[in-house]
């Protein structure tokens, strides 16, 4: 795999209670930052995986029923997190970021397209389909939010299904194939089905020699990987596949237990994501 630059960055967080994400967990509520990934490709410039939040997401939830989405998951999104702030805290110029990689189509993943539409996005076929399908209580209920994301992007769109089929390295086993979204061997998508309808993760290597996986919600917490403990049934039949996402969950604690060296981030693991800060510090 061809080497990239990577940081790991939050923008903008959410509050709920930890037992809503794992299984035995606490009732009290918890920070979930939402994490962005910042790749730095040697030849193409900057591409971003996800946006995290932005002061977008509280305009698309002022009416109903979009609303609920806000009283549900809390927001926390300061002045830093507005666009041109964040991008300027981390020291990214706007004109240098070339295209934006989506997980999936959620609202805390997709809130800062307002600003990327018009570059190419990267995103799964069956995920956008979802996302422009009527139906607004429907669309709330799984987290959708299509005013966060411009028709503009629609057209801008390089879906992963049509991507090359290529081979991972053994570093990410039993992941053993992803889709070559650059056709460079850079930047490979791997299918993690279960928490939505086209919810796709990255594997990338980062200049640091470090293989990465990012998890986008596969997880919410790290410790649902170590400890096998999914969310509640009642919290993946809500958003998507029970079956399918226990499923997704055990090949990511394989993958864990059995490459020492491989990094597993979901995006909104506080403890995941300072683990990995601390390691690129030191």
């Amino acid at each position: 795999m061809i080497r990239v630059g990577f940081r790991w960055l939050e923008r903008g967080l959410c509050r709920h209670p930890e037992i809503a994400t794992l299984s035995g967990g606490s009732l009290c509520a918890v920070d979930f930052p939402a994490m962005v990934g910042v790749i730095e490709h040697p030849a193409r410039g900057i591409l971003l995986f996800d946006t995290g939040y932005d002061p977008a997401f509280i305009d698309a939830t002022e009416t109903f029923p979009e609303r609920f989405y806000r009283w549900t998951t809390p927001v926390k999104i300061d002045a830093q997190q507005a666009w041109s702030a964040w991008l300027a805290t981390h020291g990214i110029e706007d004109s240098a970021i070339v295209g934006t990689i989506i997980s999936h189509f959620h609202g805390d993943h997709v809130a800062g397209m307002c600003h990327l539409a018009q570059r190419p996005v990267y995103c799964a076929r069956a995920g956008l389909s979802g996302l422009r399908r009527p139906g607004r209580f429907g669309r709330v209920r799984q987290g959708l939010l299509p005013a966060l994301v411009p028709q503009t992007a629609d057209a801008n769109a390089r879906f992963f299904e049509d991507a090359p089929a290529v081979s991972l390295p053994s570093g990410f086993a039993p992941f053993s194939e992803g889709r070559d979204i650059l056709g460079d061997g850079s930047l490979v998508a791997v299918e993690l089905p279960g928490h939505c309808v086209g919810h796709w993760g990255l594997a990338l290597r980062t200049t640091e020699d470090r293989q990465v996986l990012l998890a986008a919600d596969a997880v919410w917490l790290g410790k649902s990987i170590t400890q096998r403990r999914p969310p509640p049934r009642l919290t993946t039949a809500l958003l998507g596949d029970t079956r399918r996402y226990r499923a997704t969950l055990n090949m990511l604690s394989e993958a864990a237990c059995c490459n020492g060296d491989l990094v597993i981030l979901p995006s909104h693991c506080a403890a995941s994501a300072k683990r990995f800060g601390g390691h690129d510090a030191n």
